[in-house]
This record gives structure tokens, sequence and C-alpha cells, in this order.
């Protein structure tokens, strides 16, 4: 089965990995994972301000100290997963990726707001749920 795992460095990233550690059925060498994480874009100004070098120095900075903890999570269980990342909005960016790669399954973790906080906040599981046509495992 290929899964892929879309991380953002937050302890909700971390319940998921620890959801998936303990159960088999989604956590085996068998299966084919990668991780996925999405880096929201700067504003044109600050682009333009600190130059196009600097910001895709950062960026790909920023996406490797998200990935990082999560690759070394699953090769200390025989894993060895691939990884990838984007710039643009979560939401869409993985439901295009999961997508694209013809993933049997998407797991993520849900900072779990309710309705008032998504109605205020928004929700990167929302927009995934509402866009993405490949199965979803939410962990909360």
């Amino acid at each position: 089965m290929k899964i892929l795992l879309a991380v953002d460095g937050s302890s909700y990233t971390k319940k998921m990995l620890a959801y998936l550690a303990t159960h088999e059925e989604f956590f085996a060498p068998s299966h084919q994972y990668t991780l996925f994480t999405v880096q929201q874009p700067f504003p044109a100004r600050v682009k333009s301000a600190v130059g196009a070098e600097v910001t895709r120095t950062y960026h790909a900075e920023e996406a490797e100290r998200v990935l990082a903890p999560a690759f070394k999570f699953l090769a200390r269980h025989g894993l060895n997963p691939a990884s990838s990342w984007k710039l643009g909005h979560p939401g869409e960016a993985i439901s295009k990726f999961a997508e694209a790669g013809k993933f049997d399954m998407l797991v993520m973790g849900s900072h779990g707001h309710g309705t008032l906080g998504n109605l205020v906040m928004g929700s990167v599981a929302t927009q995934v749920l509402a866009h993405c046509t490949v199965p979803v495992l939410l962990v909360r």
C-alpha cells in the first residue's frame, strides 16, 4: 500500500506517528511511505526584498526541519520513507499531491478545533477531506 503521511512538525504529527506505530495494518515494512509537508509562501514583497534564493533556501530548511523528526521516527522502526515538500496552501497542496501520486491512503493529524474553530480559523483537515479523492485517516 502506498501511504502518504502529511506532517507539519506539530504535536499532532507526533500523535499521528504514534498511532501508526501501534497499528500494524498501517505500519509495516511492506507499505511504501512518503512524508509530505507544505510551506506557506512569503508575500511577493518579502520575496522581492530578500531575494528569490534566500526565500528558496529558507523554505527548504524549514521543510527539512519538519520532515527530519518524522523521517528519524520511521527509520528507527525499520522504515525508509520518501519525502517531499511544496509551497502553497496546505489543504490544496496535500490533496493534489495525494491524488497525483496515486496514493492508497493519506494519514494526517488533526488539531480538532471543532465547528466554531473551523469557521474562524479554517482547517487543513476539513479542506483535505472536501477536495481529496484519496481515502484519508485523521488522527486526533
